[in-house]
């Protein structure tokens, strides 16, 4: 079946901003809220059921060009688009609003 991209996000971050993100991504799960992806101008909101097909994976990507390999974590959550049973999560991505602050991209904000 092919696949529609409908929310991407990327950038390099501290591992302890990436744990923060975890976090609070993982309390809203549990709290079963509304969850929302947003940087700049994208956004999209998702409902999620209460079961959802949870993965973990580990790769390494070789180069051929002789650099170092990369390797990459992924978690994904996987569910039925029509699926009826539903919980919330809200989380957006915000631009800082202080001068002097990392403007290299969104910061994670709790709504």
């Amino acid at each position: 079946m092919p696949e529609e991209t409908l929310f991407e996000f990327e950038r390099d971050m501290d591992v302890a901003e990436v744990a923060q993100y975890l976090r609070t991504v993982a309390d809203h799960l549990e709290a079963g809220d509304e969850f929302t992806l947003q940087s700049g101008t994208e956004s999209i909101t998702l409902t999620l059921p209460n079961r959802v097909e949870f993965e973990v994976e580990l790769e390494r990507e070789t180069s051929t060009s002789g650099r170092s390999a990369e390797i990459e974590l992924e978690f994904e959550l996987e569910w039925d688009e029509n699926a009826a049973d539903t919980g919330d999560l809200s989380i957006e991505w915000k631009e800082p609003k202080q001068s002097g602050t990392r403007s290299d991209g969104p910061i994670c904000d709790l709504v």
